[in-house]
């Protein structure tokens, strides 16, 4: 006699259909899976066997044989548990198999039947609801996987608790998506002191999505700037939030199930291996990059980084995906972020200083920040000198724009490229925009179109650099209520991309 169930098996993001083939057949009596089972997997016999004896459901001394199709795809994870115990249930005609069949399902198994949340569930709903299935998944994960709207989700708290609904003892209601959080940073854009030439560079980033870069002593406020950029962004709008949630699953970073509007911060440590920053590890699994998607990727002391680290950065900057290749596995995960840097001058930090700086100025500073490479260096759109702040100033109140007064103008910026992409599926943001849509939406007046020419000339700027240079006089623009970009617009673009001793 044979049963199916169903469930998925992830691949980055796409979660792909699994079918859990069950057979109790005459002969000696044996527990067997196979299709390309992990160790997690194998072990699942074990864990179901003992669920259901704890139900008192006593299997038969036949041979029963578990198959997962298509058995050539990898299975990793605890999460085969419930399908296996589910397609077993339907093969013994404990419950029905056209109930069993209709729904997918993911879960681990306790040894006494509890159901253990288990991660990805987001995504293994919208794959069940692309398959016109329901899902049944722990009660931990009920909430996060019924915000897939158009699929019944059963989160049922125990094997029992799934014999039960199926046999129409106690059915259980659909669970209900959990809440939507925005959290409010509480960190203000003014408490910085001074440092204005940066708060603006900081907020036309924030309207642009544009990589910003920033260079200067200890102390000077380059780490205190980039925490603040959290509260200068708008929040994630339903398809971001959802694409960005689907990866945090996949993480297990969800928390009871609420889906955030807010933009995601990650700031990994410079000790941070490749696999954390671009994803690997056991089951390919998606790094700061991917993690940091539609929000920001934050990376301080940026020339202490592996030098291995920072080049695989490059191809997801201009991409906005990732691909992640193992002996195993072949990946692809989403990341568009936005790149924010923050770097001394060199090694001591004080080489701008003559009384601190060390002896070896100013070969130090071409050596620490030869660390990054040209190409790396030419993937920002802005880059800032960061000076430090006179203690006479930090006496001084606390003067200029709060972070909802600059966050309400970076809004208003990024409505307006809503409005401009709506042709554009593939661009969300000036810093996307290539090819036609650029010049589309960037064509500088005759006047810019003059200074333009002439900084390429003068500057040697490469083709990237150029095209960077109109986005964010573009965004400039934007912020300004400016249909056309003008001189000024480009002048201060120009500024940002080659500010002092990073010019060039």
């Amino acid at each position: 006699m044979i049963a199916r169930a169903y469930t998925v098996a992830f691949q980055g993001v796409e979660a792909r259909q699994v079918e859990v083939q069950c057979a109790v057949a005459p002969g000696m009596p044996a527990f067997s899976i196979v299709g390309l089972p992990d160790k997690a997997v194998s072990e699942a016999r074990d864990r179901v066997r003992t669920a259901l004896g704890s139900m008192a459901i006593a299997l038969p001394s036949k041979r029963i044989t578990i198959n997962l199709s298509p058995a050539d795809l990898p299975k990793e994870g605890s999460h085969f548990d419930l399908p296996i115990a589910m397609a077993l249930l339907a093969a013994l005609e404990i419950i029905p198999k056209d109930a069993v069949e209709a729904m997918v399902a993911l879960g681990e198994l306790s040894l006494d039947g509890t159901l253990v949340p288990v991660i990805g569930a987001l995504p293994a709903a919208m794959a069940a609801a692309e398959q016109e299935r329901g899902l049944v998944c722990p009660k931990g994960c009920g909430a996060e996987a019924a915000w897939v709207g158009n699929t019944q989700v059963i989160a049922p708290a125990s094997l029992g608790d799934v014999v039960r609904h199926f046999t129409g003892q106690n059915p259980l209601e659909p669970a209900k998506p959990g809440e939507v959080t925005l959290h409010d940073s509480s960190r203000d854009l003014r408490d910085v002191k001074g440092q204005e030439r940066a708060k603006r560079a900081l907020e036309i980033a924030a309207a642009g999505r544009h990589h910003l870069m920033f260079v200067g002593t200890p102390g000077s406020g380059k780490s205190m700037l980039a925490a603040r950029l959290p509260g200068l962004l708008p929040p994630l709008s339903p398809l971001e939030a959802l694409e960005t949630s689907m990866i945090h699953s996949l993480s297990g970073l969800l928390d009871e199930g609420g889906i955030s509007r807010t933009r995601p911060f990650r700031e990994p440590h410079h000790t941070a291996s490749m696999a954390a920053i671009i994803g690997g590890g056991r089951g390919a699994k998606p790094g700061e990059v991917s993690l940091a998607h539609n929000g920001v990727l934050f990376m301080d002391e940026l020339p202490e980084f592996q030098r291995t680290v920072l080049e695989t950065l490059r191809q997801p900057i201009e991409t906005g995906e990732v691909m992640v290749s193992r002996a195993n596995a072949h990946v692809k995960y989403p990341c568009k972020f936005m790149l924010i840097a923050a770097a001394n001058p060199c090694k001591c930090g004080y080489m701008s200083d003559p009384e601190r700086a060390c002896a070896k100025v100013p070969m130090c500073g071409q050596d620490y920040l030869g660390k990054i490479s040209g190409p790396l260096m030419d993937r920002f759109d802005m880059r800032i000198d960061v000076p430090p702040v006179s203690y006479t100033d930090l006496d001084l109140p606390c003067d200029g724009d709060t972070s909802a007064q600059v966050r309400r103008r970076v809004t208003t910026a990024r409505a307006v490229q809503d409005q401009r992409y709506e042709d554009h599926p593939d661009v969300r943001s000036n810093a996307d925009a290539a090819g036609e849509a650029l010049m589309e939406i960037a064509t500088p007046d005759t006047e810019a179109r003059a200074l333009l020419q002439q900084a390429a000339e003068r500057f040697k700027l490469s083709a990237r650099g150029y095209h960077r240079m109109l986005r964010v006089a573009r965004t400039i623009a934007d912020l300004d209520g400016d249909a056309i970009v003008r001189t000024p617009h480009l002048a201060e673009a120009l500024s940002y991309r080659l500010p002092g001793s990073n010019a060039g």
